[in-house]
């Protein structure tokens, strides 16, 4: 395909998404699932008009996953409607780590007795398909900045959680590739990879989100009249985070969610606007928000960041779901591969979070919801292409590249087409 032509496709699948084609809305369809419908039409399954290899491009692949993760968590941090709380946020931690560990556990199990892969590798593969995708859930995700509703808190705040809990693992997974397990790499992986790395990451995000905040304060205190940017504000703590991270070794992914939260919190304290408390038996939102409905003082850097961030995200989502359908070979869909999938939609996730949630007071209905919305998707494709980018051998490497590609492809699929009929129910 020449570029004119990827102008024109990308531009009408834009215009498309902008007017939301009744059509669309009738059939309940996501935008995701048009975007993967183009790609897997063009790619070498169908027509053949493009393939993007992912073991060839794996690092601008990683990249490009890197950037949409990263301005995903951002904006899904921005949205929480309550500051770190253990009332509040005792669920989404107990799914970000119980639960992710014993989905690793699972999968891993699954991995290595049922596919015959290395334990290495399959613990990898648990860390790669372990954690919920906070690009493709938005349809499961708080919508904005006041919206309370208790199923789409606990989604989006675990999936900005879990981004970083899941690295641990699949560091893991590499390290005991290359060297035999052992008390020693067991040791030495708890405290570095666990332990500083996690710690480290929600420090720097939590400092340097209300030193920011701080900073922006007094900036318009002495200069009222002059207008800062706020888009780039937001999106050099994003950066600055992120970088100071890989410095540190430290988890950058969960730092940026927290950086997120850490700054809209600090600057509701800094101009005096409490943050309302969210009981465990709030009453949804209704999804509409007008202009009326927000807040007359909200925070100018988290509102300002918002308005440019979101049509990134959405952006980059478009550009790599059709790339996921240039990925996929007619071949690449094994009975290894889907038997995985459906092994972890059915029990995967439901085990792993009704285990994870065992004493948390949470409602039974709540519990089965997030137990079926488990969206893998894009930071899924960034952990596989760091592991590739890492060192990862060629034919281990494209055993996962398909077995991660189809779970993606069919979460888009099975959760794209259950999500509105799903979500209305729980509104009602």
């Amino acid at each position: 395909m020449t570029t004119a032509v990827w102008f024109a496709l990308i531009g009408t699948l834009l215009i498309m998404m902008g007017l939301r084609s009744p059509l669309l809305q009738r059939f309940g369809l996501t935008p995701t699932l048009i975007y993967l419908a183009v790609g897997v039409a063009l790619g070498p399954s169908v027509f053949g008009a493009f393939h993007f290899n992912p073991l060839k491009q794996a690092h601008l692949l990683e990249v490009l996953a890197e950037v949409a993760v990263l301005m995903s968590l951002f904006i899904a941090g921005m949205k929480m409607p309550v500051p770190f709380r253990y009332q509040e946020w005792h669920a989404p931690v107990r799914l970000a780590f119980i639960s992710m560990t014993i989905s690793v556990a699972l999968t891993a199990a699954f991995g290595y007795y049922v596919l015959a892969l290395p334990l290495g590798a399959a613990i990898l593969l648990g860390g790669i398909l372990a954690p919920t995708d906070p690009v493709l859930a938005t349809d499961v995700q708080v919508r904005h900045m006041g919206d309370k509703d208790l199923l789409r808190f606990t989604l989006t705040s675990e999936a900005g959680m879990n981004d970083g809990s899941a690295f641990p693992f699949v560091m893991l997974g590499l390290a005991m590739l290359s060297a035999p397990a052992g008390y020693e790499l067991l040791g030495a992986w708890m405290l570095k990879d666990v332990l500083w790395s996690t710690a480290s990451a929600l420090v720097v995000g939590i400092v340097m989100g209300r030193l920011l905040a701080q900073i922006v304060r007094k900036q318009r205190f002495l200069n009222s009249e002059g207008p800062l940017l706020d888009d780039f504000l937001g999106l050099g703590l994003i950066g600055v985070v992120y970088g100071v991270c890989l410095l540190l070794e430290a988890w950058g992914f969960l730092a940026v969610f927290a950086a997120a939260i850490s700054l809209r919190q600090s600057e509701l304290k800094l101009t005096g606007i409490n943050a309302p408390a969210r009981d465990a038996e709030a009453v949804p939102e209704s999804p509409a928000y007008t202009e009326e409905s927000r807040p007359r003082h909200s925070p100018q850097v988290s509102e300002g960041s918002l308005l440019f961030n979101e049509p990134l995200e959405r952006l980059s989502e478009l550009v790599l779901v059709v790339l996921l359908g240039g990925m996929l070979f007619l071949d690449s869909w094994s009975v290894r591969a889907v038997g995985l999938a459906l092994f972890l939609f059915a029990v995967v996730r439901p085990v792993s979070v009704l285990l994870g949630l065992i004493g948390s007071g949470t409602p039974f209905k709540l519990k089965m919801l997030v137990g079926w919305f488990g969206v893998r998707g894009i930071g899924s494709i960034y952990y596989l292409m760091f592991a590739i980018v890492f060192g990862l051998p060629e034919d281990l490497a494209v055993e996962l590249i398909h077995i991660t590609l189809v779970v993606i492809v069919l979460s888009i699929i099975i959760h794209g087409l259950t999500v509105k009929p799903m979500m209305a129910k729980w509104w009602k």
